[in-house]
């Protein structure tokens, strides 16, 4: 199995950064892996913020556009995910994605806690 540790999490101010990291145990990395991240506020349903394949090829949600840059490191098996003018609505519990496209397969993060407030 593999696993998925996530750090940097935490609280800032309105406008501050954060940089979110996701290790996993062992390298899984293929052209068949898309790497995500999803964040979920209380009483809200988990929605995807940001993805990155393999290859390079970034995606994001229309409300980060602009904020947050999803980047990877192959050598050290991470995601990260850096997080910049944070708003209130930024905050949620965010999750990273491991998404094994053939054989379907995820493996997920344990979550870390973004809060955003003045």
């Amino acid at each position: 199995q593999v696993q998925l540790v996530e750090s940097g999490g935490g609280s800032v101010q309105p406008g501050g950064s954060l940089r979110l990291s996701c290790a996993a145990s062992r390298n899984i990395f293929s052209i068949y892996v898309i790497m995500g991240w999803y964040r979920q506020a209380p009483g809200n349903e988990r929605e995807l913020v940001a993805t990155i394949t393999s290859g390079g090829s970034t995606n994001y949600a229309d409300s980060v556009k602009g904020r947050f840059t999803v980047s990877k490191d192959n050598t050290k098996n991470t995601v990260y995910l850096q997080m910049n003018n944070l708003k209130p609505e930024d905050t949620a519990v965010y999750y990273c994605n491991f998404r094994k496209l053939v054989p379907r397969a995820d493996y997920w993060g344990q979550g870390t806690q973004v809060a955003v407030s003045a």
